[in-house]
């Protein structure tokens, strides 16, 4: 604890508000970092394989303060996999959810480090 007159007090407080501050923010870059190239890895091992190519594809990009998973390599076929398409000759495709749960995943795991960040 820190000895100080009561006319440092104000300097003091936003000393340290100042510094906490510099912490959560430095603390929620790294959860969301974290948890984008988590997500993108997971995407690698649940993605549907046929060759491979879509499921390599999966990256996590940093735009302006945001962090983004995208699949680099076959961006046209997450939402057919996903929600399943018509065919050619008539009928439809299912699809295979494998990246709404993935989806849930990161976003409890950076929830659960948010929370971690901000208690200190």
């Amino acid at each position: 604890m820190v000895k100080t007159s009561i006319d440092n007090l104000a300097n003091e407080i936003t000393s340290i508000l100042t510094e906490y501050t510099t912490e959560v923010e430095e603390g929620l870059e790294k959860a969301k970092e974290d948890n984008a190239k988590l997500g993108a890895k997971t995407l690698k091992v649940t993605s549907p394989k046929k060759t491979g190519k879509y499921a390599k594809g999966w990256r996590a990009k940093k735009i302006g303060k945001a962090w983004v998973v995208h699949n680099a390599t076959d961006y046209q076929l997450t939402h057919l996999l996903e929600k399943g398409h018509a065919k050619v000759g008539g009928g439809r495709v299912p699809g295979k959810a494998h990246i709404a749960p993935v989806e849930e995943q990161v976003i409890v795991g950076y929830e659960e480090q948010l929370e971690k960040v901000i208690r200190g």
